[in-house]
């Protein structure tokens, strides 16, 4: 069984202390290091990316911006408002410029949609991304629904739809692939539940990890086709993700023209940055496309490498995933804060301890997939961890 050492344990509780002024998100490394400076983190297994992505536009940025004064035209002038840059997001994405909400950060579109559209009541799946339900105002009534333990907390669409039924709400969130454990609905599954929610006021569907879920081959499944079918469906998508530039807050919504036109009237005209506009129009050139695609193929076949390597280590419940990262669950009676604080304080490892994430009983963390290099570090930290 893991335990800390006493120098450790006061580390931990630092750390522990810092992660509940974060609320239910965790410290970013860079708080993490400014606080914690003799804490050296090694992998950061914690945020959910794709290296490779990231790489490929980093070296994009380098080299747009080797002349000094284009970067500075970057900073000092104004960005395009969200609905110029609404028109290009939608030719790559083959649908109406008038249905598409951009925001700064996936964060952003989520709570202008909870707080404009949700009347009454919500379903919320759990266990789930948390700022589905924190958004809700006062007045609105979340409603938790139970993902089942025993069948890899899967949703099991006839039993929800039931539940929907019985408690009548305006609004729900389905995430898919769903974070932290990474289940995920086939795209006629999701087909089948979007036409049988139809009169629901808003179906939330959160894609921002659908890059990295595989069916039969490598496209990406996509309920954006569907849009135009149903008028109370929204897709909300991160670009973080993807491409590991949380730092630059740039995601969008896909919903019907009413629902833009109503956030753009409502503060949200101009809320991108230019770096963010800059992101946007590199994003949808087919020579970028191209590139990424094979950065996104590699790191679904790395992913799924790791994940398998960490489903055979003893001690370790590894729930099946398509997205990038595995909730994994202790059964060999350690805690998941001892093992938390140990593998980023003796390994460098950092990942999610997800003690406080609502609709999870027992110790679990949530390891993200990076390079194959760190994912060897990852899973020898595991190993040695557990067979101390």
């Amino acid at each position: 069984m893991i335990t800390l050492k006493t120098k450790q344990r006061i580390v931990a509780k630092a750390i522990k202390k810092q992660k509940e002024s974060a609320g239910s998100h965790s410290p970013s490394i860079l708080a993490l290091a400014n606080q914690f400076p003799n804490v050296k983190i090694k992998v950061d297994a914690c945020f959910l990316s794709n290296p490779y992505a990231s790489k490929l536009f980093f070296k994009c940025l380098q080299q747009d911006f080797k002349k000094q004064n284009k970067f500075q035209d970057l900073i000092q002038y104004y960005p395009s408002q969200n609905a110029i840059i609404a028109q290009l997001v939608a030719k790559h994405l083959d649908i109406s410029p008038q249905n598409i909400f951009l925001g700064n950060g996936a964060i952003e579109v989520i709570q202008a949609v909870i707080h404009n559209f949700v009347r009454k009541k919500i379903i919320v799946n759990i266990p789930t991304f948390s700022s589905y339900y924190e958004f809700a105002k006062e007045h609105i009534k979340v409603v938790y629904h139970q993902l089942d333990k025993q069948n890899n907390f899967t949703l099991d669409i006839e039993k929800y739809l039931k539940f929907v039924k019985q408690e009548r709400p305006d609004t729900v969130v389905i995430i898919n692939p769903n974070n932290p454990d990474g289940s995920y609905l086939k795209f006629q599954d999701m087909a089948y539940l979007i036409k049988q929610l139809k009169d629901v006021d808003n179906v939330i569907v959160d894609e921002s990890f659908i890059h990295f879920a595989r069916e039969k081959d490598e496209r990406i499944k996509s309920t954006l086709k569907l849009i135009n079918e149903f008028d109370n469906l929204i897709v909300i998508k991160s670009m973080s993700k993807d491409f590991g530039i949380a730092g630059i807050r740039a995601g969008y919504g896909v919903m019907s023209t009413a629902k833009v036109n109503h956030l753009l009237k409502n503060g949200y005209l101009w809320n991108l940055s230019g770096l963010a506009e800059y992101f946007f129009r590199t994003y949808i050139q087919d020579d970028f496309q191209k590139m990424y695609e094979k950065a996104r193929v590699k790191y679904i076949d790395i992913t799924q490498t790791f994940n398998n390597k960490l489903s055979k280590i003893d001690g370790l419940n590894v729930y099946p995933s398509q997205g990038n990262f595995v909730l994994v669950e202790l059964t060999e009676g350690s805690t998941a804060f001892d093992c938390f604080n140990k593998l980023l304080l003796k390994h460098g490892i950092y990942t999610r301890n997800c003690s406080d994430k609502i609709g999870l009983e027992g110790e679990f963390l949530r390891i993200a997939s990076r390079t194959k290099k760190e994912n060897k570090k990852i899973i020898k930290s595991v190993k040695d961890l557990l067979s101390a």
